[in-house]
């Protein structure tokens, strides 16, 4: 089943987006295949967005992390405020891992702010991310359109370029594939899911749950 810009954007297109219609259905829920029992082949787990993975760290590190996240999931918002800035100090810092995230939108307002992020270009990604889940609890509300693009504009979105990038047919689609290709090929149906070297993990991790499975890897190093 895929996204598209009705499902995002009402009969008035890019000025009435409402995370109530969302949460009552606007997205169809769909219908997802149960985890996968094994580990995915590492040929699937290295297929890129198609504009490519943002990444954080050293390309030279031991340990990949790699994570499927929406960015209306309170479990993501809630790694990203208190395990992920750990894990950067300890380990993306240090040149022990090198992380990416990877967009898997539960909803069509999840989808709108990864399109956000994606427009503004992977100079902005992360920090648009970061800001997006600091400040989940202020747009992701009944009317999220008028706080979602105050957002935007602290990243020099102006009304028109904000409207634009929901509308963007092409961005969401890109969003579409990412999440298809977790669905299809690597058995995800929840967020977040993690890969730590290939190796899946899902549910909102501890620092040191983390610690324990990229630790044995630096030792080996």
């Amino acid at each position: 089943m895929s996204l598209t810009r009705r499902q995002l954007l009402t009969a008035t297109a890019v000025v009435s987006l409402s995370a109530a219609g969302i949460m009552a259905g606007v997205l169809p829920r769909f219908t997802l295949p149960a985890l996968a029992a094994d580990d995915p082949a590492p040929a699937d787990l290295a297929v890129a967005p198609p504009d490519g993975d943002v990444v954080v760290g050293s390309d030279k590190a031991p340990v990949t992390v790699i994570e499927y996240a929406s960015m209306t999931c309170p479990h993501c918002a809630h790694f990203e405020e208190t395990t992920f800035p750990e894990l950067k100090k300890r380990y993306i810092d240090t040149g022990k891992v090198r992380y990416m995230m990877r967009e898997f939108p539960l909803d069509a307002l999840a989808a709108a702010g990864f399109m956000l992020a994606r427009c503004a270009g992977p100079d902005k990604y992360e920090a648009i991310i970061e800001t997006l889940f600091a400040k989940q609890n202020d747009w992701v509300v009944q009317q999220p359109l008028e706080p979602l693009g105050a957002i935007a504009k602290q990243f020099g979105f102006t009304d028109d370029s904000f409207k634009a990038c929901l509308a963007n047919q092409t961005v969401l689609d890109k969003i579409q594939a990412v999440r298809d290709q977790a669905v299809n090929k690597l058995g995800v149906n929840s967020t977040p899911t993690f890969f730590i070297n290939g190796k899946r993990f899902v549910g909102d991790l501890s620092i040191d749950q983390m610690a324990k499975e990229i630790d044995p890897y630096l030792k080996e190093g």
